[in-house]
């Protein structure tokens, strides 16, 4: 049985490194994952690399499995793949996402695990928490048949988002998004796509992910009169501003937010277990595999991360490999 493991932490913030782990022993209700695969979540890790947390955001920012505290010392992520190694017998030798940090192996309660499904690759499947995110957005957003949606910020929960309303019947979905690199991955993914200064106006719906303010207030800027922004944008500690002059109150327009935090009310029925399985069914679909934009060993994470922080290294969702680490 696999004893030792190796786990990435943030030891200040910019500076990363790789540590060694003595797993405990697994109880009759655990299971030892081995990693085969983790994600790194642009956005939200590198706000955690570089020390940006609020003090006010420290225990709602909280990982389920993070250990130490923000800013640092800390060992924080939660898109993890692996093969079950010990445990119940209907999941012993499964592949397995769970919410934990980047890590060799784990041992984890077998309710913290959740089976991927057969159709859905083993690499595909570190997706599922921003999949989930998606899925909570939609949820919140309630888009209807034939709806003209733009989706600004094409970042791995934009696209994920884009995704998902592209198979919403008559709903015709556009990708917003400064880099025209993005137009590619918006052809991959089926939905049309736009530089803000060229999108297309008189929007029924718009999801904002571009975690800028100027994102947000074009988004602002593309609804017709009654329509809504769901904001899906974690700024950190830096502050947005709007101008909510203009058609803002003449227009009857609306931000919502969105959270993954909690499930939306709009579908408050159901767990969060089963909105988790949702979306790893959803990742049956091999367009979301344009999400997948890089991947690195394990031991290249202190880099990889000080890369992303600095934009030096473009990605959507950059895979972790751990064979051979």
């Amino acid at each position: 049985m696999i004893r030792d493991a190796r786990a990435f932490w943030l030891r200040a913030p910019g500076a990363g490194e790789i540590r060694s782990v003595t797993l405990p022993e697994p109880g009759p209700e655990d299971v030892l994952v081995r990693s085969v695969f983790s994600g790194v979540s642009r956005g939200t890790e590198t706000l955690v690399f570089t020390g940006a947390v609020p003090e006010s955001q420290h225990a709602a920012m909280r990982a389920p499995f993070q250990e130490g505290d923000f800013p640092a010392p800390v060992k924080y992520g939660y898109l993890s793949v692996g093969v079950v190694e010990h445990g119940p017998d209907d999941l012993r030798g499964r592949t397995v996402f769970c919410l934990y940090p980047h890590q060799t192996a784990y041992v984890v309660p077998a309710s913290a695990v959740t089976p991927v499904p057969d159709g859905v690759p083993a690499a595909r499947a570190v997706l599922a928490g921003t999949v989930e995110t998606a899925v909570n957005a939609l949820w919140d957003a309630t888009p209807m048949v034939g709806d003209r949606v733009s989706v600004v910020g094409g970042g791995m929960v934009g696209c994920a988002v884009a995704v998902l309303l592209a198979r919403f019947p008559g709903v015709r979905v556009e990708l917003v998004d400064a880099d025209p690199a993005r137009a590619a991955v918006a052809d991959a993914l089926g939905v049309g796509f736009a530089s803000p200064d060229d999108a297309t106006g008189g929007r029924d719906l718009v999801v904002h992910a571009s975690a800028t303010g100027a994102g947000l207030q074009r988004s602002l800027d593309l609804l017709a009169p009654e329509g809504a922004v769901v904001e899906l944008s974690w700024y950190g500690d830096r502050p947005v501003q709007l101008s909510l002059g203009g058609t803002f109150h003449s227009g009857r327009l609306t931000i919502r937010s969105s959270q993954v935090g909690t499930v939306s009310p709009n579908r408050a029925r159901r767990s969060y277990a089963e909105r988790l399985a949702l979306a790893l069914d959803l990742l049956a679909d091999p367009a979301f595999d344009a999400l997948l934009t890089g991947r690195s060993r394990f031991t290249h994470l202190p880099d990889v991360l000080d890369r992303l922080a600095a934009g030096s290294l473009p990605a959507l969702c950059h895979l972790i490999t751990y064979d051979g680490e």
